[in-house]
């Protein structure tokens, strides 16, 4: 049992090697299900078993490339170097990984969401939550995620598109640094604005608050959004 389990993970990971290097080759143009089998040394219809399809295959390709960046932040340090931080590991990655990146985007369908665009927001969340809970968001966590993570996104996107020799590589700080500005707001000891307060206790209002009932913990929350807008 132990032999057969390992001879399926490596063949697997042939797979996902051989169509790795064949995108990497392509320069962006496509790859065909016979040119993957043959360089990981299988038949069409052991890929089928472990991906389903060619594109099941890219897929996996895609989500393997893109766990390199989107990871779980680091314990410690302020939460909006860590954003910034991962800001320029994502466009870093896009830069050094154009083929898989532009894969990824190129697959989005309308109404359909990304799950890798999601597990970023979701690390992201991880990050300005902390903000919003000390008053230092002007929207509350999940907009802010979904925000910084769609900017970073379309910066990435437009780098790659610039010719590599004449890349305008300022302009991610600069994007960066304008959506910081219009997210975070001034520190409380500083004064905090009504909307970034409204924030923070519709933040705190995510623990147990015993003293409110449920109903009243969402009207609550309802009168804060509205606040934080």
């Amino acid at each position: 049992m132990a032999g057969r389990s390992s001879s399926t993970t490596s063949t697997r990971d042939r797979l996902l090697l051989a169509a790795g290097q064949l995108l990497h080759e392509a320069q962006g143009g496509p790859v065909s299900t016979r040119a993957i089998c043959e360089r990981a040394g299988v038949q069409a219809p052991t890929l089928y078993h472990h991906f389903g399809s060619k594109q099941g295959l890219l897929d996996a390709v895609v989500n393997y490339g893109f766990t390199q960046y989107v990871q779980a932040p680091a314990p410690g340090g302020d939460p909006v170097d860590r954003i910034r931080a991962g800001w320029d590991r994502h466009v870093g990655y896009g830069l050094e990984n154009p083929q898989f990146y532009v894969l990824l985007y190129g697959q989005i369908e309308p109404g359909v969401p990304c799950n890798l665009t999601s597990s970023a927001e979701a690390m992201l969340l991880e990050l300005f939550t902390p903000l919003a809970r000390d008053g230092r968001l002007r929207v509350e966590a999940a907009e802010a995620a979904r925000q910084f993570a769609a900017a970073n996104s379309g910066v990435t996107l437009s780098l790659i598109a610039q010719p590599e020799n004449s890349r305008d590589l300022a302009m991610s700080t600069q994007v960066r640094e304008a959506v910081l500005a219009g997210l975070l707001a001034e520190r409380p000891a500083e004064g905090s604005s009504v909307g970034a307060l409204a924030v923070a206790l519709s933040t705190a209002l995510a623990d147990d608050v015993d003293q409110l009932t449920t109903t009243e913990r969402q009207l609550l929350r309802e009168w804060l959004h509205r606040l934080s807008n």
